[in-house]
């Protein structure tokens, strides 16, 4: 009796509060099945993509169209810029205001991207985490530039073993994190990982996008044609001085600097752009499938088999 008292009470607490997350791999389609669903529910979009977060970026992080912007009202889509220091604590704080503010005149609301760190900050809340010291983040940051990304890899192997044996040791950004607050702390990073769950004053959908291995890498060799088709080379050759920042040091943009430097030419750039984006589709494939909560569909499935799951699943 207490417990359904519980189940009850909480279905009150989220009612008519039902955030829609739409995630996959890269290029599978999702913002063009978030623009069709935001404007069947009559809905906003919430965009929990990291890479799409800086007005300097565009291409190369396929922020989406003028006319796709215009087609459904997007929020966190380039507000900040690459000399800005954003973290997902950040984001977690004000994407649930937003979604607090979009609750009292929408029973729906859409969460896109396939950034999965900053998908479960919004969904399951982040784990506390100590003040990190500005001057440990500057040096880190002044050492990955001057001695590379094996520096702080070997650091972080000395530090925190255990977390070491599971993060990407090749996103930067990641191992950088744990190195700040190991140091800052004095305690290993994986010590404050305690894995639960917050809490949330609304009811999640949670939607995955996939398709076969082939079908996705081929339409992610073909969104980089088209991004090179669009001036790839030219917007990375405009923020050419600023490539030391964290921000630009991501797929698409690392590789064409290696060609501005003459260490790569054109071709081969080209081809680490395509080989590392599979390589970050896979990585993207392997965290969502260990969410048991995401109903997978097929990224030719049709629009009402979408909906259909999401009214019975809506509170």
């Amino acid at each position: 009796m207490v417990q359904n008292f519980a189940i009850n009470a909480e279905k009150i607490y989220k009612m008519n509060k039902n955030l829609i997350v739409i995630t996959g791999p890269t290029a599978i389609g999702k913002t063009s099945l978030s623009i069709k669903l935001a404007k069947y529910l009559d809905c906003e979009i919430i965009s929990a993509d990291s890479r799409q977060f800086y007005k300097e970026m565009s291409i190369g992080t396929a922020v989406p169209s003028v006319d796709e912007l215009k087609q459904a009202k997007h929020h966190f889509i380039q507000h900040k810029s690459i000399h800005d220091i954003y973290t997902v604590g950040e984001f977690e704080k004000e994407a649930l205001k937003k979604i607090n503010d979009l609750c009292t005149h929408n029973k729906y609301m859409i969460l896109v991207g396939g950034s999965g760190l900053y998908i479960d900050a919004v969904t399951k809340g982040l784990d506390s985490f100590p003040e990190i010291d500005i001057e440990i983040r500057q040096r880190l940051q002044k050492e990955c530039i001057v001695n590379g990304i094996e520096s702080l890899q070997k650091q972080l192997k000395e530090l925190d073993p255990v977390y070491y044996q599971k993060v990407d040791i090749r996103n930067t950004h990641r191992v950088m994190r744990a190195l700040e607050v190991s140091i800052s702390s004095g305690k290993p990073y994986s010590s404050f990982l305690t894995k639960t769950k917050k809490t949330r004053p609304f009811n999640t959908i949670k939607i995955g996008i996939t398709a076969e291995r082939e079908i996705i890498y081929n339409r992610i060799n073909q969104r980089v044609e088209i991004m090179l088709e669009d001036g790839l080379l030219d917007e990375v050759k405009s923020l050419y001085k600023y490539k030391s920042l964290n921000a630009l040091n991501t797929v698409g943009y690392k590789e064409i600097f290696n060609y501005l430097d003459h260490i790569w030419d054109l071709d081969f750039a080209v081809s680490e752009i395509k080989k590392n984006t599979r390589r970050f589709a896979k990585r993207q494939l392997t965290w969502f499938r260990k969410d048991p909560e995401i109903k997978w569909f097929d990224f030719e499935d049709n629009l009402d088999l979408v909906v259909s799951h999401i009214k019975k699943r809506s509170l």
